[in-house]
């Protein structure tokens, strides 16, 4: 299941007795070959991050743990999602503005890069991100 700017990507499950298992393969959950991978967790109430886009890398992100709201926009259209552990994994491609909020106080989000990280790549004020879509 889609919406207009997020791909929703569900995240199989194995479990018995003994526990679960989660599971993302390259070419039938992960869209992409992973060169980078990070986690934001620790984060204080009330604090939000992310507010920038980017040109070129596509991202995966995965609650691992408690949960995160995701917000993205193309600088037309808004779309806000709920993020709990173990439920949806969201796509975000390039040229979508992204800001996570909401974070509970076990939350661990882990984002899968398709690109390695490069300071270039960013677009981290709205307006200069609006004006680049505008003349993309």
């Amino acid at each position: 299941m889609s919406s207009p700017l997020l791909e929703l990507v569900d995240i199989p499950q194995r479990g018995d007795a003994r526990g679960h298992l989660s599971i993302a393969e390259y070419g039938k959950v992960l869209p992409f070959v992973v060169r980078r991978a990070y986690w934001i967790h620790g984060t204080n109430h009330g604090v939000s991050r992310g507010f920038h886009a980017h040109r070129n890398l596509r991202q995966m992100f995965i609650c691992l743990r408690g949960g995160v709201t995701l917000a993205v926009s193309d600088g037309e259209r808004s779309e806000t999602f709920p993020m709990s552990a173990f439920g949806k994994a969201v796509v975000i491609g390039p040229g979508l503005w992204r800001v996570m909020s909401d974070f509970s106080a076990d939350c661990i989000l882990m984002v899968l890069a398709d690109r390695e990280y490069d300071e270039a790549d960013y677009i981290r004020n709205f307006d200069e991100f609006v004006i680049a879509k505008c003349h993309g």
